[in-house]
């Protein structure tokens, strides 16, 4: 992102402030679908992410790490989300997943994981984000979530063990 354009946003420049969303709407709209299923919570996500950004852009020490920091931002909003949710964390039953059905021959692998993803409860689906995907050690995911370490490590395997059903009975 332009250190010019970025410096227009901490003087609440409305054009350079809209420059920004169209630039970075669509990657932490990307973001927030690894965690979130319904389109309305993602965009309810997106308005408080984009509102936190740009009033605490003045916080932002380096404009190189602008991207990197908003993503940052769209996760915890993410997260915050997700734990709004009374049930975020299911008991740990076999039977819990429905599978998805049919299989789209037309649709990239990425988008079949993504897809995949989606027939995860939330609590699962956000541990496995967090930890594949962002990198984050078990111990501030836990934190993060509020939950013990242990619980993150057996909701992570439970997400791989049913996303490698997924895989298998798609054929992906």
């Amino acid at each position: 992102m332009e250190r010019e354009l970025l410096l227009e946003c901490q003087r609440n420049n409305r054009n350079a402030q809209r420059k920004v969303y169209e630039n970075m709407a669509g990657r932490l709209y990307s973001v927030c679908k690894r965690y979130i299923k319904n389109d309305e919570d993602i965009e309810e996500v997106l308005a408080d992410t984009f509102y936190k950004i740009f009033t605490k852009i003045d916080q932002l020490e380096n404009p190189e790490t602008f991207e990197a920091w908003a993503k940052k931002i769209a996760v915890n909003e993410c997260l915050q989300k997700l734990r709004s949710n009374k049930a975020l964390f299911i008991s740990l039953d076999e039977n819990f997943i429905d599978s998805p059905s049919g299989n789209t021959d037309n649709i990239s692998f990425e988008k079949d994981i993504l897809n995949l993803l989606n027939f995860l409860p939330e609590g699962c689906r956000a541990i496995f984000n967090l930890f594949a995907i962002e990198g984050y050690p078990h111990k501030e995911i836990a934190a993060m979530l509020s939950i013990s370490e242990g619980t993150s490590k057996s909701q992570l395997n439970f997400a791989r063990k049913k996303l490698q059903e997924l895989l298998v009975n798609q054929n992906i």
